[in-house]
């Protein structure tokens, strides 16, 4: 401790004041940016919460989605009225749409046999295009996967395909005739045999595209050939398979017309002919868009499809 002596009261005075001055605080600008700096943020000094932004429309796509289709709709209807305006023959959409109008006011009379509406023509053709289509689907699929796994199935069969994938379908008619004696099943064997080809060649074609890395682990864990099928070869040639099928319905629904044209009974194809017969042209145009109506539908159920169950 170090001890003052002070010599008279003035001196000590002295001291006290130089002793407070030393205590007093200094104002340092940097010091008290630090201290500015350590205080706690409130909520007032935080910026405002952003806002989620409001998901733009796409005009353009909706555009194309919706006003596209129904501008080619209205150019074809379009040039129709144009091209009919002063025929005495063929009718305008206007009269068309007012006889499909009375048409389907009542699609499922029946008044006799082969005097049915339009309605039972059309469920008709679908049975027997669900009839073909389903047999060529348990006949065309296993094969495909049958010449795509064997080498040998490949080369006995590729040539038969080949010769007789070019045949019109119509050329199968009367062979169908000839052995089951009825037009019915004649028809649907005609749809069988046109439907067959794109099954068998698109599943073919998905086998022989999977990666062989797959099949080389399922011999190291010794699969059997059906866990092979099931697990491995299925899932890969799913794609391939659905695109088959879906070319070959679009090409039984386009048989099933002719073949009804030719057989007769009850259909969409026999509707039509039978309304030629009978010079009512309005009717064979709605059969027209009828049948382009109905093919549009079962494309696009088997396109649904097809996303639906993708393994991509």
């Amino acid at each position: 401790m170090v001890s003052a002596v002070f010599h008279s009261p003035s001196d000590a005075s002295d001291a006290l004041r130089a002793d407070k001055a030393s205590t007093k605080p200094t104002s340092n600008p940097m010091s008290s940016t630090a201290a500015a700096a350590t205080l706690p943020v409130t909520a007032s000094s935080t910026p405002a919460a952003s806002k989620p932004a409001t998901p733009s429309i796409d005009w353009v796509g909706l555009a194309l989605k919706t006003l596209a289709p129904m501008a080619g709709i209205a150019l074809l209807i379009g040039i129709w009225a144009l091209l009919t305006m002063k025929s005495t023959s063929f009718p305008t959409p206007l009269a068309t749409w007012n006889e499909a109008v009375k048409l389907f006011a009542d699609p499922f009379y029946r008044n006799s046999p082969n005097d049915q509406g339009i309605g039972w023509n059309i469920l008709f053709s679908l049975k027997r295009v669900a009839m073909g289509f389903g047999l060529a689907a348990v006949v065309g699929i296993p094969m495909g996967f049958l010449i795509g796994r064997s080498t040998i199935a490949s080369a006995m069969l590729n040539p038969i395909i080949s010769l007789l994938r070019p045949v019109s379908p119509l050329a199968w008619l009367p062979i169908g005739l000839l052995v089951f004696k009825s037009a019915d099943p004649a028809a649907i064997w005609t749809i069988f045999i046109c439907s067959i080809w794109p099954m068998i060649i698109n599943t073919a074609v998905g086998v022989q595209r999977v990666p062989e890395d797959y099949l080389n682990v399922a011999k190291v864990l010794n699969l059997s050939e059906w866990k092979i099928v099931t697990k491995i070869l299925f899932p890969s040639v799913l794609p391939y398979m659905l695109t088959g099928v879906r070319l070959s319905v679009g090409t039984a629904w386009l048989v099933i017309v002719a073949a009804e044209m030719l057989t007769g009974g009850v259909g969409i194809g026999f509707w039509v002919w039978d309304e030629w017969n009978n010079l009512n042209v309005h009717h064979i145009l709605i059969a027209i868009f009828v049948i382009g109506i109905v093919g549009l539908m079962l494309e696009q159920a088997l396109v649904s499809i097809a996303k639906r169950f993708s393994f991509e």
